[in-house]
């Protein structure tokens, strides 16, 4: 039986979250990408709670080139953002998308943001 490409991303998802967990120290730098922007957050799963993140509808973001462009400025936004909050390590959550196009943009301009996964 097909599954839709949402119920299998969400499959996905789950099977990575069941290795990957964030801490104070090295939170889960989760991704969400949908057809028009991308979201990320670093959680603490032990608290539940977000703490820092950063999107493409912010507005020193938004409307700075084609989605790809956007997702490497939210990458550096949210590696900012992580240095602000003495947050150099994380553990990378691609959210059950495929590393490549947005989301590995993403990635990489966290990395010479200064954040090690």
């Amino acid at each position: 039986m097909q599954f839709s490409k949402a119920k299998r991303r969400r499959r996905i998802h789950w099977r990575v979250r069941k290795k990957v967990r964030g801490t104070p120290q090295r939170p889960r730098l989760n991704v969400y990408r949908s057809n028009k922007y991308i979201y990320c957050q670093l959680i603490d799963d032990l608290s539940g709670h977000t703490l820092v993140s950063a999107s493409s509808r912010e507005d020193a973001v938004a409307n700075s080139g084609t989605k790809t462009e956007q997702a490497k400025a939210v990458g550096k936004l949210l590696a900012e953002r992580a240095k602000e909050a003495q947050i150099e390590s994380v553990v990378f959550d691609r959210g059950g998308y495929l590393y490549h196009g947005r989301v590995k943009a993403l990635s990489e301009a966290a990395r010479e943001g200064g954040l090690k996964f």
